[in-house]
């Protein structure tokens, strides 16, 4: 994300924060310091048939790479042996639509025919059966791994970049350009004569905008507060915006194939001039924004004027990839926060678990979980994302977990702070406020480990943790609280004694991050150093996949010297050892990794490279922080996804 709202706090409460439980947790051991503490806890597979998804080892060690420095060069650097080179940037055609202008000059309606800005999370579909072609050997004989859909998130825009003339002259034709920029674009990708193309023109490629129309499905559906004069019945509603991380599971999709786009920080759209309602201030509405113009041409966007509008948004949203056609539905069952991704995993009864971080310091960790197996709620008419149980996490001191279900009637949640399961739900936030969730450091990307059933969680960072004066916003220090300050960040997984939808969990830390060769940062991390964890993906052979979110206004400074450009890295989870795969070229963001079900091709998204420190850039100097990935030659730096092979044509990691 940018680094825009690295420092936004909106959390006024004094609920458990997670310093306060975690030095306790180390107290115990719970750091893994050369063995897994929770390893010993049976665990049964979700499924057979998920568990038989893990593909077998290709013998050896899981991570057989050379590790590489960390790099502050302008370009993308991978270990000896494998290649990385650019599939798609923003502004290239998706199909046979118009090519980037380098001067940014594509119209609104170009862009919607074009690769999104500030790509993020992603997911490859394989076609096999879908009309695979004879190049494709696997047609016919499980997933492809030559023919595709790639479908990417595009988080926001830099407004400054999208013009020739950056946001002066601002008019209703810059709002719908920057409109276009944002939501999710799907590609068709096919592999011939041993590289990868985009299959121009495709009938499956798409372009879902910040204007495309979406349905409003669930309980909060027609609800008033998400009523606006535009729709007056509160279920449909215009785009979907800042879709950061997306909705992965250990399949890659959910169970019946779709892909989930995951509204993250919304606010920053909307401008109120008065003072901010209770609830608009617990989601950061405010005057300022994030410079957003949109609503000096778009009154939608005026809080003022529309003040539910800014309640459509901050949801997750489903649509069907392979159907260019179908109408992209927010699923409200899932609850109003900055998702940054829903991550889905199957129980042994086909029961959908959706796990879901809200990117901001102090927030929470949510699940939810469906009420039936999700083909019985199918067979009765029922959508399993939209009747289930929604639930804030509480981390104990003593390395126990629990799931707080925000269920209108029980406990606080009743009238007259609470109206109905719609209210908790718009109001999820403050929902979790009153059940006591444990204040988490920016939970960012969530992932599950079908073999030993770990659920990972990424928590960034939380610079104010410990700092003065004290209060909601700082959590004091105390002899709960290991590092405060902590700028680092952590990794958190937990576990279930048998399976994903129990209502009580074990947890531990995986990794403090920093450099471990200091000992001042306090890190546990076994191998190469990093700080800011955000990315986060199990592949099928059971890598862990890190990627970092440096702000660019710290990359190279204060605590983050000697740390180079933001990485990727790889851990095993066992072993705990961790090495640098990948790092990027200047000011840019890892974001969004995926694999094709063989392992041998893997896609990196690169994000905002060449972002200002500042975080405004100058439209009259679009190359000063970076020229990538075009070089001097090209008009401007561009987020783009990469594909990343191994020279010998061997699986990623070995």
């Amino acid at each position: 994300m940018s680094q825009v709202d690295d420092d936004f706090i909106s959390n006024p409460t004094t609920n458990p924060h997670f310093s306060e439980v975690l030095d306790a947790a180390i107290a115990r051991r719970t750091v893994l310091i050369g063995g897994v503490a929770l390893a010993a806890t049976t665990f049964l597979p979700t499924s057979v048939a998920q568990a038989a998804e893990r593909a077998p080892a290709q013998g050896g060690p899981l991570l057989g790479f050379t590790g590489i420095p960390v790099s502050s060069a302008d370009t993308v650097v991978v270990p000896p042996g494998y290649s990385a080179k650019v599939l798609i940037s923003w502004g290239d055609p998706i199909s046979n639509g118009p090519a980037f202008a380098p001067d940014a000059s594509n119209s609104a309606a170009e862009q919607e025919q074009q690769w999104g800005m500030h790509n993020d999370a992603m997911h490859f579909f394989p076609l096999t059966g879908r009309g695979a072609d004879g190049d494709d050997p696997g047609r016919g004989r499980g997933p492809s791994v030559r023919r595709g859909l790639l479908v990417q998130n595009h988080e926001y825009s830099d407004d400054v970049l999208l013009f020739p003339d950056g946001t002066a002259n601002w008019d209703a034709a810059k709002t719908a350009k920057s409109l276009a920029a944002h939501g999710v674009s799907v590609i068709e990708l096919r592999w011939r004569r041993g590289e990868w193309s985009i299959v121009r023109p495709s009938r499956y490629a798409r372009r879902i905008t910040g204007s495309t129309p979406c349905a409003i499905a669930g309980p909060a559906a027609g609800h008033e507060l998400l009523r606006t004069s535009a729709d007056p019945t509160g279920r449909r509603v215009l785009g979907t915006l800042n879709n950061c991380s997306m909705g992965h599971t250990p399949m890659g999709h959910t169970p019946w194939g779709t892909y989930l786009a995951c509204e993250e920080n919304f606010n920053g759209y909307f401008r109120v001039d008065r003072t901010p309602t209770a609830l608009e201030a617990r989601y950061g509405l405010s005057a300022a924004g994030f410079g957003y113009l949109w609503h000096t041409t778009d009154t939608r966007f005026q809080v003022d004027v529309e003040p539910n509008e800014p309640n459509r948004f901050g949801w997750v949203t489903e649509f069907d990839p392979f159907d260019p056609r179908s109408t992209p539905t927010k699923r409200t069952a899932l609850g109003r926060f900055k998702h940054e991704g829903s991550w889905v995993v199957e129980t042994a009864s086909k029961r959908v678990v959706v796990y879901s971080g809200d990117d901001e310091q102090n927030e929470y960790v949510y699940r939810y979980v469906s009420n039936r197996p999700w083909p019985e709620a199918f067979r009765r008419g029922r959508h399993p994302l939209d009747d289930g149980i929604l639930y804030a996490g509480r981390f104990n001191a003593d390395g126990t977990g629990e799931w707080l279900p925000l269920t209108f009637g029980q406990g606080p949640l009743v009238a007259p702070a609470f109206t109905s399961q719609a209210d908790v739900l718009v109001r999820a936030r403050q929902a979790a406020d009153a059940l006591g969730a444990t204040r988490m450091d920016r939970p960012e990307w969530i992932d599950v480990d079908l073999e030993t059933g770990f659920v990972y969680c990424t928590l960034t960072n939380n610079s104010r943790r410990g700092t003065e004066p004290p209060g909601p916003s700082r959590p004091p220090v105390d002899a709960a609280n290991p590092r405060p300050n902590n700028v680092y960040g952590h990794i958190v997984r937990w576990q279930y004694r048998r399976d994903y939808d129990e209502p009580t969990f074990r947890w531990e830390i995986f990794a403090l991050a920093g450099d471990p060769a200091v000992p001042a940062t306090g890190s546990t991390i076994v191998g190469d150093k990093y700080g800011s964890p955000d990315g986060i993906y199990v592949s099928p052979q059971g890598r862990l996949w890190i990627q970092t979110d440096v702000s660019g206004s710290t990359i190279g400074t204060g605590a983050y010297a000697g740390f180079g450009n933001n990485q990727m890295l790889c851990a095993d989870p066992t072993t705990r050892e961790t090495r640098r795969f990948l790092v990027g070229p200047n000011v840019c963001e890892i974001t969004g990794v995926v694999v094709t079900p063989d392992e041998r091709t893997m896609f990196v998204g690169i994000q905002h490279p060449g972002e200002a420190p500042t975080g405004v850039n100058d439209p009259a100097d679009p190359k000063r922080y970076s020229s990538w990935p075009e070089g001097p030659a090209g008009g401007r730096p561009r987020s783009s996804t990469v594909i990343v092979t191994k020279d010998d044509g061997g699986v990623i990691g070995t």
